[in-house]
């Protein structure tokens, strides 16, 4: 299979692109597309072959559900039931956004592989033009994971798809670098409280200044995941990625450590340390570009800088904990 990559900006004929992809999905096929957290693969929600695509092209595991990606608030009411009043002041308050809200699924609405065969269904409305506008031309639910393979750090970049998904699917949108870089806060709202399964740029004190108190998951693996992200290890880089508290002198001397035995090291920071090999900036917006950074290097070991005293920021440091498989470097 060949993959085309397609600019979608006022320099191209979008009506043209648009209606190749949306042809694309309705046949059955993945298109990826850029949201404004990461670039997601898209199929046909309530197609299971077409779904089943997505999990071929990612390799990822079967029971690791999928989010839906929606045009509005009313779409997603004509998908779920028993919605609750929380549910829906959230959606007034953050949709379109990176807010995933886990609802119940209306039955025989999705295909089974969308939900993991659960009764729940995790929906958002995408806040990127790109994405609104494949929705509003498909008017289809678009199943769509995070556009890389799976366990691989997220793309932010089409390039970073094409990286990943090259000879797998028949179409990239390139709609430029996303805005967020990490993936939506996804939020349980069948259960009271609701419970943030995945933190994202949707913060818990954003979320209880609208609707009060919400819980943060146990994260158990043990547990059949109702969200994306809460069971594998994801965002992994090729080289072994540590932890480090940024504490003074810490990193310095583990970076003289690791070099002493004759390996090359690579840290992700929001400062330079002259003495590594490699020196990758530490943000939300450039995590996920500059784990795959990493991979363009020869470094047999990565280093990332955690802030002490609860500094850090709660999706940045889920997202490193997931990527170092909750490895800390001593």
């Amino acid at each position: 299979m060949e993959t085309e990559i397609i600019s979608v900006d006022k320099n191209v004929d979008e009506k043209e692109s648009y209606k190749q992809a949306v042809e694309i999905i309705r046949n059955g096929e993945v298109v990826a597309f850029p949201t404004e957290t990461v670039y997601g693969l898209g199929a046909d929600a309530t197609n299971w072959e077409a779904v089943n695509k997505i999990f071929e092209a990612k390799g990822r595991p079967a029971d690791n559900p999928l989010i839906v990606h929606v045009d509005s608030k009313e779409t997603a009411l004509t998908y779920v039931q028993e919605v609750s009043a929380k549910a829906l002041q959230c959606m007034d308050a953050f949709w379109p956004g990176a807010l995933t809200l886990i609802m119940q699924a209306k039955p025989e609405t999705f295909a089974g592989n969308v939900t993991a065969n659960l009764e729940t269904v995790g929906v958002r409305v995408p806040n990127h033009p790109v994405a609104l506008k494949l929705l509003q031309e498909l008017k289809l639910p678009l199943a769509a994971p995070s556009a890389n393979t799976s366990g691989k750090p997220s793309p932010t970049l089409a390039e970073h798809v094409y990286h990943d998904m090259d000879g797998k699917i028949p179409l990239i949108l390139d709609g430029g670098p996303t805005e967020i870089g990490i993936e939506s806060t996804v939020l349980d709202t069948t259960c009271e409280p609701p419970v943030i399964l995945r933190p994202g740029k949707v913060s818990k004190q954003q979320l209880e200044n609208v609707i009060g108190t919400v819980r943060l998951s146990s994260d158990n693996k043990n547990n059949t995941p109702k969200s994306p992200g809460m069971k594998y290890m994801h965002y992994a880089p090729a080289a072994p990625l540590y932890l480090i508290e940024n504490e003074e002198g810490l990193i310095e001397k583990a970076i003289e450590y690791v070099r002493g035995k004759g390996k090359r090291v690579a840290v992700i920071s929001k400062e330079e340390y002259p003495e590594a090999d490699f020196n990758f900036p530490l943000s939300m917006a450039t995590l996920y570009a500059s784990l795959r950074k990493c991979d363009s290097t020869d470094a047999d070991l990565i280093l990332a800088s955690v802030e002490t005293g609860g500094k850090m920021d709660e999706a940045l440091m889920n997202r490193l904990e997931k990527a170092a498989d909750h490895k800390w470097f001593s």
